[in-house]
């Protein structure tokens, strides 16, 4: 594509939390912002939080656990200017498994249905978008995988989402090797608890492990949740910033995989 192009970068689940910070953080470093989500609501308030540099943020509805959602926001992508950045942000986790009771439960309480669905959710829309956008990407462009640190490590349950994660970061490492001859970057960025609504159903009852002066620490080092500010920093360092990273996993947890 041409160089005096718009710069775009595509941020899946960009309606809230993580996605709609790092949607306003590449708005704010001169991207045009496809932001997509399940629901146009979600993303219209995303929209509406960039305020002055609203229409940089354009609306992009569609389930990325799709093929087809996925090369349709793809070909949005392109014809908003210059695909330069992926961020795979798209997924689900705890508050899930509260209206998915069973979804985020160790292997044996999981069904296959929902090993599956998850599995859709969460992997499967990384492979649909990365697929659909590596057929256009050009040297400089880079992709970003938002997994988190229990793609790092064994957990207690929540052992589909775990999988998820986990396959997140090595299918990234892959196309890095892959890719990475022709200039196209791929990198992880891992969150640890961060205060989003995936983690609110625990932040907001007496399992909140950051109320307690003990665990707290125990948690993370820092003694706090992360804001989705600072991993939306994170993500626009390795997509834009970190021109030597490849392969990369940079975990945003507050020292807690320390």
């Amino acid at each position: 594509m041409s160089s005096d192009q718009q710069p775009v970068a595509v941020v899946t689940g960009a309606g809230s939390g993580i996605g709609r910070a790092t949607a306003l953080r590449f708005t704010a470093g001169g991207f045009n912002v496809i932001a997509c989500g399940r629901r146009a609501g979600p993303i219209e308030e995303t929209q509406a939080a960039a305020g002055t540099r609203g229409d940089q943020i354009i609306v992009c509805t569609g389930d990325v656990g799709l093929q087809d959602d996925a090369e349709r926001i793809t070909q949005a992508a392109l014809a908003a200017g210059d695909y330069q950045v992926l961020v795979n942000n798209a997924g689900v986790g705890w508050n899930y498994g509260v209206s998915h009771p069973g979804s985020m439960s160790a292997l044996r309480d999981t069904s296959a249905e929902q090993w599956r669905e998850v599995m859709r959710i969460n992997l499967d829309s990384v492979y649909f978008m990365c697929h659909a956008a590596l057929q256009h990407m050009q040297a400089g462009a880079s992709i970003v995988n938002v997994a988190s640190g229990g793609g790092l490590r064994g957990m207690d349950d929540a052992h589909t989402y775990a999988t998820t994660k986990a396959g997140m970061i090595n299918l990234t490492r892959s196309l890095a090797r892959a890719y990475g001859p022709e200039g196209i970057r791929s990198n992880v960025v891992a969150p640890g608890f961060v205060d989003t609504e995936m983690v609110s159903s625990v932040l907001e009852s007496d399992m909140n492990p950051f109320a307690d002066e003990t665990t707290r620490y125990q948690v993370s080092p820092l003694g706090r949740p992360g804001q989705p500010e600072e991993v939306a920093e994170a993500i626009y360092f390795m997509a834009v910033q970190a021109t030597y990273c490849n392969g990369a996993v940079l975990s945003v947890d507050g020292g807690s995989l320390a």
